[in-house]
């Protein structure tokens, strides 16, 4: 197997999990993948196989913020998103690799005790906690569509 073509595999390999494990930039990695092999290839087949990736990439970029956003932001004031970003960032340092996946949902839920007491945290904690799954998912879809089109694009060339 051609190592530039393992590297790229590598690279998208990495960026499906970094989608799902907060540490690693996904979709950056997704598509720096797929743009070393079409660099590599240098073929027009390999540049249009990037650009349809590349728009994939970017119709779920979009899509992620604006779909999920929209229900955040009907859940929870910014008051409390912005306490939950801050936790998040306290947890990703107190608890590495997966302490920002803790830090958001405690501080949602400690925010919105404040806020609105304890009967209506826990239903604006599930509302965010549900924005930030289609988040991933939408974003997870896009990266799957992405990998899908290189592949075809590898097997074709």
């Amino acid at each position: 197997m051609n190592p530039i073509v393992l590297g790229s595999g590598v690279l998208v390999v990495v960026g499906l999990f970094g989608i799902v494990v907060p540490v690693l930039p996904g979709t950056i990695l997704v598509g720096a993948g797929i743009l070393v092999w079409a660099i590599a290839e240098g073929t027009g087949e390999a540049w249009a196989t990037f650009a349809v990736a590349a728009l994939c990439l970017g119709v779920g970029a979009v899509v992620k913020y604006a779909v999920p956003g929209r229900r955040l932001k009907a859940a929870v004031p910014t008051s409390t998103l912005v306490v939950a970003g801050v936790a998040a960032i306290v947890g990703f340092f107190v608890i590495p690799v997966v302490g920002a996946l803790v830090g958001f949902p405690i501080g949602i839920y400690l925010a919105e005790r404040l806020r609105v007491g304890h009967a209506g945290a826990w239903p604006s904690t599930k509302a965010a906690l549900r924005a930030l799954a289609h988040s991933m998912l939408i974003e997870m879809l896009a990266a799957l569509a992405a990998t899908a089109v290189w592949l075809t694009g590898l097997a074709l060339s």
